[in-house]
């Protein structure tokens, strides 16, 4: 039996500029000490920029454009937050659409801060109970979500995060989610 709860699991980590860098690059180093194949996607080509806070930071590599990612060929997805990324993604109906696939898989996906809205618009949040950045609160209420005040949130096989201080919260219920998830596919 393999120590690594994850392996063989393939992750999406979806970005666009302007996704806070933590919640992207935390996450991430936990899923792959955990065992998983992570990959990058974006619409972007070649490089996407990461934000902290309210300042532009490290750029990263894109493992897979989004015009040529599938979502049958994952396990899971992470959705980083920071507010310009969501905010661009959700106008994008190839990133939209990439999310609804998982949805629609029951595959596991994790949303943190603003990374919501993409649940939003993939219509994944009706009857579910989330957590998000505090602003997010009326738009998940108006979509059909049951949204809580806590640093993280898990319903079925959505996990669900408040903010950058809640990562440590967020990350455990992910790896837990995932790893269940593989014994149950």
């Amino acid at each position: 039996m393999s120590k690594h709860p994850l392996d063989g699991m393939k992750v999406a980590i979806l970005v666009a500029d302007g996704f806070e860098q933590a919640e992207m690059t935390e996450p991430r180093k936990a899923l792959d000490a955990a065992g998983a194949e992570t990959k990058l996607v974006s619409p972007a080509n070649g490089l996407v920029r990461a934000w902290k806070h309210h300042d532009p930071a490290d750029a990263f590599e894109v493992d897979i454009p989004l015009a040529q990612a599938v979502a049958s060929e994952f396990d899971a997805l992470l959705l980083p937050g920071g507010v310009i990324n969501p905010d661009s993604l959700r106008m994008n109906e190839q990133a939209v659409a990439f999310v609804r696939d998982f949805v629609k898989a029951a595959k596991p996906v994790a949303a943190i801060c603003h990374g919501p809205w993409m649940l939003i618009e993939a219509d994944a949040v009706g009857g579910r109970t989330v957590t998000s950045w505090p602003s997010l609160r009326t738009d998940l209420k108006n979509a059909g979500a049951k949204w809580v005040d806590r640093e993280v949130a898990v319903h079925g096989n959505l996990i669900t995060g408040r903010k950058p201080r809640d990562l440590p919260a967020f990350t455990r219920e992910m790896i837990k989610v995932f790893a269940a998830a593989r014994v149950y596919a």
